[in-house]
């Protein structure tokens, strides 16, 4: 077990259980977003299938990068455990610094992503300004009318699985636009009550989840391959784009029953912490310390990961040069 891997599958999916924040960001700022793709994309590939024609199981399992998944996995639904208990309640009771926390996360992330832009030119401004306003766009649009046409489930299921690894975009908020949270994770209830036609509901998504993670990641893989700073810079986009949904002062407009029954909102506007009223519409703690501290302690995160980052591959360079030295005496 990989407990370094593990650690970051769990803030992946504390990250996914919010909708607004993507786990695809956690992967990135914590260095194992290329390895994720390439993994994914693996997976279902011909390289797959003939390691295992070749050396059996054990050799796909390398080719698949079997244990790095295996283990990220685990993480990721540990971490899901983790949100549904501790996140959620923060969220119910401070969201303002809960928001601050991500909203400060995601503020480094996206000058993280950008500092991997070698050239800056009209194409990678152009690009970055795209992914700022389609995610600008996403987090402003009226949510669609759900349906459980198995067609519309299986691309929904396509669309939020992509959201999930693309950082800046949240595959559960993905879901509330397209009017399909309540309506697939309806289905996950029913499927354990045993209610007719639950089980196809859930079947379509999950198919739709699994050829849409396969063909992004691709996709994804040679983008940054081939057009790399083009591709950094519509990632930072997006992230900045998605600032408008993580504001940690926002008072409901319209608002829909979750799975569980709860009253959630849909449409915020953003406000500032002396027009606070949250759900209700009544007045509320605005938590201005708090939230400026979560806010801080966000930012700080990604440039300590980054400088650890830099550190260790300092060391590993002048590791390798005194290894060189010796073999040269």
């Amino acid at each position: 077990m990989n407990f370094s891997i593990l650690l970051r599958g769990m803030a992946m999916g504390i990250a996914e259980a919010i909708p607004g924040v993507s786990g695809g960001t956690i992967a990135f700022i914590t260095g194992i977003y290329e390895r994720l793709l390439a993994a994914i994309g693996g997976v279902l590939s011909t390289k797959v299938i003939n390691a295992y024609r070749e050396g059996g199981i054990s050799q796909a399992w390398r080719e698949a990068d079997g244990t790095f998944l295996v283990n990220l996995a685990g993480g990721m639904v540990v971490g899901l455990g983790i949100a549904v208990v501790t996140i959620t309640s923060l969220l119910e009771h401070y969201p303002p610094v809960v928001w601050a926390f991500f909203f400060g996360l995601i503020v480094s992330s996206a000058i993280y992503v950008g500092k991997q832009i070698t050239e800056w030119n009209i194409w990678t401004v152009a690009f970055l300004i795209v992914g700022a306003v389609v995610a600008y766009l996403l987090t402003t649009i009226n949510p669609l009318a759900g349906s459980t046409s198995p067609i519309l489930v299986f691309f929904s299921g396509m669309l939020a699985i992509s959201a999930l690894i693309l950082p800046g975009i949240s595959g559960s908020f993905i879901l509330v636009l397209l009017g399909m949270y309540t309506v697939v994770f309806g289905a996950l209830r029913g499927v354990v009550e045993g209610q007719d036609g639950a089980l196809l509901i859930v079947g379509c998504f999950a198919l739709g989840c699994l050829l849409g993670l396969a063909a992004f990641a691709r996709l994804l893989t040679w983008t940054f391959k081939t057009y790399p700073n083009r591709t950094f810079a519509i990632l930072t986009g997006f992230m900045i784009g998605s600032l408008n949904k993580l504001w940690p002062w926002r008072n409901a407009l319209t608002t829909r029953i979750d799975s569980s029954g709860e009253v959630v909102p849909v449409l915020e506007s953003n406000v500032l912490p002396s027009s606070y009223t949250g759900l209700d519409q009544i007045p509320d703690n605005p938590y201005v310390l708090a939230t400026l501290a979560a806010l801080i302690v966000g930012l700080a995160i990604v440039f300590l990961l980054e400088a650890t980052a830099v550190n260790q591959q300092e060391e590993l360079e002048i590791a390798e040069e005194e290894l060189l030295d010796e073999e040269d005496r």
